[in-house]
């Protein structure tokens, strides 16, 4: 099997480290670089272009969706896979229109990742099966209230509910009915899953 020449692009650096652990026992494959954001992404390319490139969708000041059209604008022979960390149909019809190669959640498996690699190395497409991406209206984001996205904001910046009651001036009582209700919504259990969903999902930077 030929060498496969690879970025990797995530601003969170924990996901980077995952990644390199993971490819670091494919001796086809050699990571040639790293990014925190699409305009580093851009950097590396113009240094040296990659056979395969796989990032984010959200990164800070150029997104997951921007890169790929701006790579597969300049260097069209790059591979591009997208990672994603919450199943979202419109998400895979952008990239489709972006150029992207593959689509991959963020809750797959080493062997999915790999798999991936070699696909669009061979000039395949490899998108996640898509029963598991849900319609725009059927994400969890789409079904908090003002009110909840404001109260995720807190929490994330490391609230507690007597602290974010009185910053809203409401009852701790009415501060956990909608701390419960947030975690029912979304299907997360724990503060660094509300952390990273907020993160992937703008409500904060």
């Amino acid at each position: 099997m030929n060498k496969i020449n690879l970025y990797l692009a995530d601003d969170h650096a924990m996901m980077v480290d995952g990644l390199k652990e993971i490819l670091r026992s494919q001796d086809h494959i050699t990571i040639s670089g790293t990014a925190s954001n699409g305009e580093e992404v851009i950097e590396l390319m113009h240094a040296r272009p990659a056979d395969v490139v796989i990032m984010d969708i959200n990164m800070p000041r150029m997104n997951g969706i921007q890169c790929t059209e701006w790579i597969k604008k300049n260097f069209p022979k790059t591979k591009v896979i997208i990672l994603t960390m919450f199943p979202e149909k419109s998400y895979v019809d952008q990239l489709i229109s972006a150029g992207a190669d593959g689509c991959l959640l963020k809750s797959r498996g080493s062997t999915d990742l790999i798999a991936a690699i070699n696909r669009v190395s061979e000039n395949r497409s490899y998108f996640d099966t898509m029963r598991d991406f849900a319609q725009s209206d059927e994400h969890p984001i789409y079904n908090l209230s003002e009110r909840e996205l404001e109260i995720i904001r807190l929490i994330v910046n490391g609230q507690t509910s007597a602290e974010i009651a009185k910053h809203l001036f409401l009852s701790e009582h009415t501060v956990r009915t909608h701390r419960k209700n947030i975690f029912r919504k979304t299907g997360i259990n724990s503060i660094s899953q509300l952390t990273s969903f907020a993160i992937n999902n703008d409500i904060v930077r």
